[in-house]
């Protein structure tokens, strides 16, 4: 081989990194071997002629290679440097012997019993270094909340859940050291349990382990009646319901009964829809001011209505330091059967006797007061 220029020598270069899935016992070289270069790319390169190679005859098929000289492996390899500069060593580079020892082999055999192997080279992947992401607090939160502390349920929440007493009540009952957990006294109601895996007692009684099934039921409370779930009130919204839950468990059996509640409360004196649940986070959502629902009210009041007194509804009050003013007010047409006039008034506070007291702001007087809506849920017409 005669001398070459860089480009030739990139050439060599080439041929070899096409080969290197061969063995490298493969090459033979002469051990004389020049070479020669400067500081420009150009590189002179010169090989000793090889031996002719004896002709295969029929005594000798193979032709004998125990003459060739046993010498040291040496091939020119041309990389270029960290300093941006081409040299030429005689060690091949790392990345060639990084793509051999990854190299993967396939073997497969057809019909005819034949070997077919394929080789792959994968090229190594750089992997890119990112910095962790940064959330914010309300997202850590809710992430602790909602994802993070989904394997269970609040001692408490569970408790309530399960018909034993109110939210305030159960905690009460965890400080008191009446709940145990899996054989343990339990004094702290952020425990997370879970009651299909947990043993849990109460006063002695295990708490069963399924939880009661989700009831939202729309009443149209009757005029007498408070919203309290206490045991001792005998007209109790709550106690409407005791046929209700006295045939519970016959229609579900091994379900445990639920503990109803009503979400928000009405005076003993209002009429209209209140939503019963045993469900306390939709409770919490649709009470929570934050949910800024309106409530729609029927107000019938004695004597004549005139437009001041629309005004001065309209123009709110103030409640408990609070300023108040409803969202829509306007009086409905008299009906035939009705002698007295009926206000519409809608509001979204939700302060105690709020209607009652624009009303009486006004200069009127209420006869009766009926609550027909909240939010999107309207009193059905049907309910007695």
């Amino acid at each position: 081989m005669g001398a070459t220029t860089g480009v030739g020598a990139v050439s060599l270069l080439h041929c070899f990194s096409k080969s290197h899935t061969l063995s490298l016992a493969s090459f033979r070289i002469l051990p004389r071997l020049t070479c020669s270069f400067s500081s420009s790319i150009n590189f002179n390169i010169s090989f000793a002629p090889p031996k002719p190679k004896p002709k295969p005859n029929n005594l000798h098929p193979h032709p004998d290679l125990s003459n060739e000289p046993d010498g040291p492996l040496l091939i020119p390899w041309i990389v270029r440097g960290e300093d941006g500069n081409l040299k030429l060593q005689s060690e091949p580079p790392p990345s060639l012997l990084n793509a051999i020892a990854t190299a993967q082999t396939g073997t497969r055999k057809d019909s005819n019993q034949k070997t077919k192997t394929t080789a792959a080279t994968t090229k190594p992947q750089k992997i890119r270094a990112t910095a962790p992401p940064q959330h914010s607090k309300a997202a850590r939160r809710f992430y602790n909340q909602n994802i993070k502390e989904s394997s269970g349920a609040r001692l408490s929440k569970v408790l309530a859940a399960s018909g034993v007493a109110s939210r305030r009540s159960c905690e009460e009952l965890i400080f008191e050291g009446k709940v145990t957990v899996n054989g343990s006294v339990c004094n702290t109601p952020q425990t997370r349990v879970d009651p299909a895996k947990d043993v849990i007692y109460v006063n002695g009684n295990r708490l069963p382990k399924r939880q009661p099934q989700k009831v939202y039921l729309a009443l149209n409370k009757p005029k007498g009646y408070i919203c309290s779930s206490g045991e001792n009130e005998s007209k109790s919204v709550i106690s409407l319901f005791d046929d209700f839950l006295n045939t519970w468990g016959k229609k579900r059996p091994g379900v445990p009964t639920p503990r109803l509640f009503t979400v928000g409360r009405l005076d003993v004196a209002t009429t209209g829809l209140i939503i019963v649940t045993n469900d306390g986070d939709f409770a919490q959502k649709l009470s929570h001011p934050s949910s800024n629902l309106s409530k729609e009210y029927i107000a019938t009041v004695d004597g004549l209505v005139y437009k001041r007194h629309l005004m001065a509804i309209s123009e709110g009050t103030t409640i408990e330091g609070v300023h108040c003013v409803p969202d829509a007010v306007e009086i409905l047409p008299r009906q035939a059967d009705m002698q007295r006039a009926r206000i519409r008034i809608v509001v979204h506070e939700g302060r105690k006797h709020e209607v009652r007291e624009l009303v009486k702001n006004a200069g009127l007087e209420i006869h009766s007061l009926k609550r027909i809506r909240i939010g999107g849920f309207r009193l059905p017409p049907d309910l007695g």
